[in-house]
């Protein structure tokens, strides 16, 4: 059976009109390039304005990355920042809601969150989390229902879980606007 690209499907006439989807995906001090290249397959897939790459996570063109976008480090635009906090700050001042996605005590459940687009998800060190300083910056804080033993996701899987939540979301909102030529 041949595989076809999924926008040549009848299925893809629901997101026709989505140009891009408003999301940022801010990923700070991820140590793995394997879970960086993989933060850059979703969000090709998923249509994601931007990935911002802070403290020492990595960035193209390192080997390990480019092993796993398969070239989407080409076609999703992305930036290096040292110091994500100023970064969070100018964001803001764009109208973006900054969603940590942490299990914290005010979090709200992934599937019960009303996002406000356009929107920038924060994620942290693979072991550690999202640093304290940049969480309390965040204006949500966001959790998947984990059921198992295991409290966590690995990062580039929580990742897939969150942006794709927010194509759902995007595009229920979205499905009875009237066409004007894309969002």
């Amino acid at each position: 059976m041949e595989r076809l690209p999924y926008r040549a499907t009848t299925q893809a006439s629901a997101y026709q009109r989505i140009v891009k989807l408003p999301v940022a995906i801010l990923l700070d001090n991820v140590r793995s390039l394997y879970n960086v290249g993989s933060f850059f397959r979703t969000a090709d897939g998923a249509g994601a304005e931007q990935i911002l790459l802070c403290g020492i996570t990595g960035r193209p063109p390192e080997k390990a990355i480019s092993k796993t976008t398969l070239g989407a480090e080409n076609s999703v635009a992305w930036s290096h920042h040292q110091d994500a906090a100023p970064l969070l700050a100018a964001l803001r001042a764009r109208n973006y809601e900054l969603a940590a996605i942490e299990t914290t005590p005010t979090a709200v459940d992934l599937f019960d969150w009303r996002p406000n687009f356009p929107v920038c998800v924060l994620f942290g060190h693979e072991v550690e989390g999202l640093n304290p300083e940049l969480s309390a910056l965040a204006d949500t804080h966001v959790r998947i229902p984990m059921l198992g033993v295991k409290h966590s996701l690995n990062v580039a899987t929580a990742g897939g879980v969150v942006i794709y939540e927010l194509l759902r979301k995007y595009r229920r909102m979205h499905e009875s606007a009237p066409a004007t030529g894309g969002f």
